[in-house]
């Protein structure tokens, strides 16, 4: 079983990878065109992302490889003759279920360990290949400052030529700010031969500019220059193309370069200042605002004892103020307003500061529960695809890349409406990133219990003969209904 299931296995995890690279390589492929990024970079930054993507390629692989071995026993005959002999269907998934005990530990240790330091890496080179050569890709409406010593911006971009219209050109080379600027009707830009250089032409425009002396510096009587042309050309020197590398230490503190260890660590550290924080809100809360200290100056004296209690009796303060007189009242509600303004904004920014904080520490407990239920999900779609190959009884690439694919859409899309709502707080962590687990253990529960009796829930003819019985009952039903009763003699 094992000999049968690892060649299945190897091919589907490699296929896996491919389509998840395809679609990293997709995803950035604006950022790596036009950076001039030798093969060995190329490469490493595959190598960094394919050891992200991994797990994922052994949950689908896991998957579709255990429909296809079993797909297989079943189309020939050969599950059968297994069952004939006495041996139960749970018995035939022992060995296979033992090697996926081995792949969920090892995943689990390969996500643990390795994963962060990969995450790291591969986020490391990214960032130094964005800063790296920029693509020449100037967007509408916006300012473009790649090029050093000059801010660009277009009005619009020609969609049939390479067309440019509505340039302006900041020259900040004299490091004394706005002090010269270019517009120019249209005009259009140009890669050099040696691809070191870029030939900026404008046409039909005027150029301002405040003159310097010889320091480079303005003049104190700043002389105003204007010109026209009809033509002019820029020529920008593109950055170097080498990497510079970032140090790896910049990111560490990120949620996705930690081990669980480091994970529980870090929130262990850093609640006890957020509830702090919360603690002060509110005693500032009550010294300024419920109670107005007398002494300015005294901020950090706490409450005593008869303050806290009559911070949470109730009062009755229409008595008191209907005690007041005239002028005192209108002293007293504007001095209340503004202590009611002042309290709501600091409720409201403290609100936000709380929330913030929370989305944080959430994002650090989703990767921590992410590196068990990635793991563990390959046992559970191995327990799925097992007896789900079993009753489908096809193998090859056919069906079970149909069936396979169907239901790690599924698993897909609930893990991600889970882990968003533990992200914004909607639901607890836990609950969001182990309801796709649960489902998927009763799934591979029935499908298994299913399968071990040779029910034949994926046989079309089963539901066709249900739908016939359910129509004729209905038909029968009606029938009866409209009939005479008959009459007793």
């Amino acid at each position: 079983m094992i000999r049968s299931y690892i060649g299945p296995l190897v091919m589907t995890v490699c296929l896996a990878m491919i389509v998840l690279i395809l679609q990293f390589v997709w995803k950035y492929i604006d950022e790596l065109v036009g950076k001039g990024l030798s093969t060995s970079v190329i490469l490493e930054l595959l190598a960094y992302v394919s050891a992200s993507l991994i797990p994922l390629a052994l949950i689908l692989g896991i998957l579709l490889a255990s429909i296809m071995t079993f797909g297989n026993l079943g189309e020939h005959s050969e599950l059968n003759a297994l069952k004939s002999s006495g041996i139960s269907l749970t018995r035939i998934m022992a060995p296979l279920f033992y090697l996926a005990v081995v792949i969920v530990i090892t995943a689990f240790l390969f996500s643990n360990y390795t994963i962060p330091k990969t995450n790291m890496k591969f986020y490391t080179l990214l960032l130094d290949i964005r800063n790296a050569r920029p693509e020449f890709d100037i967007k509408e409406g916006q300012f473009y400052n790649g090029l050093e010593g000059y801010s660009m911006k277009i009005g619009r971009r020609s969609k049939t030529s390479r067309m440019l219209y509505d340039l302006m050109i900041y020259d900040h080379t004299a490091k004394q700010g706005n002090v010269s600027v270019t517009l120019a009707d249209s005009g259009y830009l140009v890669q050099t031969v040696d691809k070191l250089n870029i030939m900026l032409t404008l046409y039909n425009g005027y150029g301002y500019a405040e003159q310097l002396d010889e320091n480079l510096r303005l003049k104190k009587t700043k002389p105003f220059r204007r010109d026209q042309f009809g033509m002019q050309q820029f020529l920008f020197k593109i950055p170097s193309g080498e990497l510079n590398r970032t140090k790896e230490d910049l990111f560490k503190d990120n949620y996705k370069r930690k081990n669980m260890a480091e994970i529980t660590k870090y929130v262990a550290d850093y609640m006890p200042g957020v509830y702090k924080k919360r603690n002060r809100v509110t005693d500032e809360i009550l010294r300024n605002q419920y109670f107005k200290m007398t002494d300015k100056k005294d901020t950090i004296t706490p409450l005593n004892d008869h303050q806290k209690q009559l911070a949470i009796i109730r009062i009755n303060p229409q008595s008191i103020f209907d005690s007041l007189p005239v002028p005192e009242k209108a002293k007293v509600i504007d001095v209340a307003l503004g202590l009611a303004r002042t309290t709501q904004t600091m409720i409201k920014t403290a609100g936000e500061v709380f929330n913030s904080d929370q989305a944080w520490m959430n994002r650090y407990q989703i990767e921590w529960h992410r590196k068990l239920t990635l793991s563990i999900a390959c046992l559970l779609f191995f327990l799925i695809g097992a007896p789900l190959g079993a009753i489908i009884r096809k193998g090859g690439l056919g069906t079970p890349v149909v069936v396979s694919t169907m239901i790690f859409i599924f698993y897909h899309i609930i893990s991600l409406a889970g882990e968003k709502y533990a992200r914004a707080g909607i639901m607890p962590v836990w609950l969001g990133m182990w309801g796709s687990t649960f489902i998927l253990l009763a799934i591979g529960i029935y499908l298994t219990i299913k399968s071990t009796r040779d029910s034949a829930i994926m046989s079309g003819d089963t539901y066709i003969l249900f739908f016939r019985k359910f129509f004729r009952f209905g038909r029968k039903n009606g029938l009866a209904s409209n009939e005479n009763p008959p009459a007793y003699q």
